[in-house]
């Protein structure tokens, strides 16, 4: 019987790579289908700088279902935004200094160094770190 040490063979998520909450996604603010290249609507390039993307670089926010004013679908048309990580860390910043005054659980004192409540709040503050980066 053998047993591995050290790394694991299966390679490790990129650090922006989590699962963007629909919520922060809506305080993003996706731009709207029209007015996207076809790069940009199937996630080659950032949907807001326009930047050529790689699956290290890019945040993904999932397929999407957006009605298109071409299209008869009843569901909508699906697309797949991604962004660099600098204009998320950008948005989300914003986002962050527009939703916590409003949000009761960001209001709350946390005791010093815990983390705050609100998972909006959190995954905002992710985006803004890692997009630092």
């Amino acid at each position: 019987m053998s047993h591995r040490t050290g790394r694991s063979a299966v390679a490790a998520e990129p650090p922006s790579a989590f699962d963007v909450p629909p919520t922060v996604i809506a305080i993003l603010g996706l731009p709207e289908l029209t007015k996207l290249t076809d790069d940009q609507v199937r996630g080659a390039d950032c949907i807001w700088c326009k930047a050529s993307l790689t699956a290290d670089t890019a945040v993904d926010f999932g397929e999407q279902t957006s009605p298109a004013p071409w299209s008869t679908s009843v569901i909508g048309m699906r697309w797949y935004p991604r962004a660099c990580p600098n204009c998320t860390a950008d948005r989300a910043h914003r986002g962050l200094l527009d939703h916590a005054p409003d949000c009761a659980d960001c209001r709350k004192q946390p005791a010093p160094g815990a983390p705050t409540q609100c998972e909006t709040a959190r995954a905002l503050y992710r985006l803004v770190r890692e997009g630092r980066r």
